[in-house]
């Protein structure tokens, strides 16, 4: 049943609503499209109640938004400071729920509103407390996996030792970040532009195969070296330094940043690294965030695997070995990416 049978006027003349919908055509903030839609809907004889079901808030806020529109037009319907009515929660209960939300990591906008209904007796609507929660400053998004054994002060003496290493090595003396990476030949959804009421299909490979890739960057050219193995081990880890120091010859010393894997430490590789000029620096244990590789990593697996299938494992390892041929393309982006500004994560 439509609002009008409870005598509301809703009716807009055909060139407002011609007009609504050029605007809403225009928007690309969600929440001022919704607006526009709940303003046109009711226009056009839609009940409140649907109008909430279909663009999940309430039925009092498509009325409200259509009464903003009829009081300031487009402004007063699309203005995001929109002054409506008083707070229902005062300063200091305000504040209490700004403090518990910054403790408890809640899972959704029912979540927040159940919690302020206990707490305060108070009861929000679900676009009411995601615009509150807009103004206090949160966003919806998920929190960072970090490793749960981490040792800040740890990272911060590594950071350290990594400056002075960089002020008093020899002017040939490279620095590297290495590690290993193992892609695996199977499609990787990810974000992409779709057409609006479109769906796009990727294909999945039903194999397991992967590659073992060994690889270090140089931290002032950003040119890689990378190797692809049976299986990453101390040896394939010395074939990777005997690539670095070929490439350096005029070096006294080559610093090689490496995680706390097993074979950086065997007795083997040990010896086959003395009187060469690597000089393998470890990092703090569960430290990927000082590893600078790991980013070249994540931004080659976003070149080479998101959205992106492939026939056979041949053309699955072609493809990752020209991401690596064709370094100077994306030397722009890694300038960016790669920068030295190490973020240290506590426990």
């Amino acid at each position: 049943m439509s609002d009008k049978s409870y005598m509301n006027d809703y009716s807009l003349s055909k060139e407002k609503i011609a007009a609504l919908k050029l605007l809403h055509r225009s928007l690309r903030d969600k929440r001022q499209a919704d607006r526009v839609k709940a303003v046109i809907a009711l226009s056009e004889g839609w009940s409140a109640a649907d109008i909430a079901r279909i663009l999940l808030f309430d039925e009092k806020t498509a009325r409200v938004y259509f009464e903003r529109y009829q009081q300031g037009g487009v402004d007063a319907l699309l203005d995001d400071h929109y002054s409506g009515a008083d707070p229902k929660l005062d300063p200091h209960q305000m504040q209490e729920l700004e403090a518990y939300l910054e403790d408890h990591l809640l899972p959704d906008a029912t979540a927040v509103i159940a919690h302020i209904d206990k707490q305060y007796g108070v009861r929000y609507s679900q676009s009411g407390v995601t615009d509150m929660l807009h103004r206090l400053g949160f966003s919806y998004k998920k929190p960072t996996h970090v490793p749960g054994k981490q040792d800040p002060e740890k990272q911060r003496a590594f950071l350290k030792t990594y400056e002075r290493i960089k002020a008093h090595k020899g002017e040939n003396d490279p620095i590297y970040f290495a590690d290993a990476t193992h892609p695996q030949h199977n499609s990787i959804p990810s974000y992409g532009w779709i057409r609006k009421g479109q769906e796009k299909e990727l294909k999945a490979n039903c194999g397991r195969q992967r590659l073992n890739i060994n690889g270090a960057i140089d931290i002032e050219t950003l040119e890689p070296t990378v190797g692809f193995y049976e299986t990453i081990n101390a040896q394939s880890a010395m074939d990777l330094f005997t690539r670095l120091e070929a490439k350096h010859p005029k070096a006294k010393k080559i610093y090689v940043i490496v995680d706390n894997a097993r074979y950086y430490r065997s007795r083997w590789l040990k010896k086959m690294l003395k009187g060469t000029k690597i000089k393998l620096i470890f990092l703090p244990p569960y430290s990927p965030n000082l590893n600078l590789i790991e980013r070249y990593w994540k931004f080659f697996k976003k070149i080479v695997l998101n959205n992106q299938y492939y026939e056979t494992f041949a053309d699955f390892k072609r493809a990752c070995e020209s991401f690596f041929r064709k370094r100077k393309k994306y030397l722009p982006e890694l300038l960016t990416l790669l920068t030295e500004n190490f973020h240290i994560q506590a426990a």
